[in-house]
């Protein structure tokens, strides 16, 4: 029987992966730590102040409640809406003193949410990326080179503290009812936003499918790294047909010049490194997560956009 913690337990994601890990019967306590309130409890969950820039609060909370897995969810979800100081103390030093607090606890098992980022925008990655294609960022874009930082930091644990058994869940982009961010933001333009000659497709997963990856990872015994989306991917153009839309299609590098005089001007929290955001989007082959941690998303990546459409539609 697995004692949980959940950091970032009262957030989107956190909220749903406690309430599915509240009703596991291979799990005897799941505890939701943040530094937020729970807008709804969930039956069954024990709730406590869990602050993952503070190291010493992480450890008191695994000692309290002599946790031996660690669901860690907490990290700043919409990235460019804080200052990248905040970002990286969240992202970065926050899964370290979790890692260390972990160690030092005695914590086994640990569930670390990563990101498609990690492995950059990047024209020259592959048509899917597989867990062994390199994890290397963007040095221009702060959020995906968090990510890639983290990886790294979990490459020295596992190194350096095998008995911290890890899975790390490389995650695409979450849609669920309520989801609203930077990327739902795209598609409310009157028209969608290609970079020439890049059709940018998307690797969508549904809330649910990323809760049933979180779970098997907490709940199961295999380690290891796995790229979690939906089978297959939605370009700009497939989405904007969904949608009822049309496209506008921009050269990249005009893309680049306006973005950085709106950001100078300060009429955009977005800069020219956004292009390659837009232009190379990672795209996530899901074989070993269905193969070796044994989870198969149950909505395809086109399911998963339909299912939010209608959502949002109510």
């Amino acid at each position: 029987m697995r004692r949980v913690l959940v950091t970032g337990g009262s957030g989107f994601l956190g909220s749903s992966a406690v309430r599915a890990l509240a009703g596991h019967p291979a799990v005897a306590v799941v505890v939701a730590g943040d530094i937020r309130s729970p807008e709804h409890p969930i039956d069954g969950a024990v709730y406590e102040t869990c602050d993952v820039t503070n190291a010493a609060s992480v450890a008191s909370v695994i000692a309290h409640h002599d946790i031996d897995t660690i669901v860690h969810l907490a990290a700043i979800v919409n990235p460019g809406t804080l200052s990248e100081e905040v970002e990286y103390r969240v992202d970065v030093g926050g899964t370290r003193n979790v890692l260390e607090a972990a160690v030092a606890g005695g914590v086994t098992r640990i569930v670390v949410s990563s990101s498609g980022a990690a492995y950059g925008y990047h024209a020259d990655n592959a048509e899917w990326l597989t867990e062994d294609d390199p994890v290397r960022g963007n040095d221009e874009f702060s959020y995906s080179r968090h990510k890639r930082l983290v990886e790294e930091l979990l490459a020295h644990y596992r190194s350096q503290h095998p008995e911290l058994g890890q899975v790390v869940l490389r995650i695409g982009t979450i849609l669920g009812p309520t989801v609203k961010n930077q990327i739902t933001a795209l598609w409310d333009a009157p028209r969608l936003l290609v970079v020439r000659g890049s059709d940018s497709p998307f690797v969508f997963v549904w809330v649910d499918d990323v809760v049933g990856a979180i779970v098997a990872g907490a709940t199961g015994d295999v380690t290891g790294t796995f790229n979690v989306a939906g089978d297959g991917c939605l370009t700009v153009p497939e989405i904007a047909a969904r949608l009822g839309k049309r496209t506008i299609a921009v050269p990249a590098g005009l893309l680049a010049g306006v973005l950085r005089v709106g950001h100078a001007l300060h009429l955009t929290v977005h800069g020219p490194e956004r292009v390659g955001f837009l232009r190379y989007r990672p795209v996530l082959d899901n074989a070993r997560l269905k193969t070796v941690l044994g989870y198969t998303p149950q909505k395809t990546s086109p399911e998963a956009f339909d299912a939010y459409l209608e959502q949002r539609a109510r």
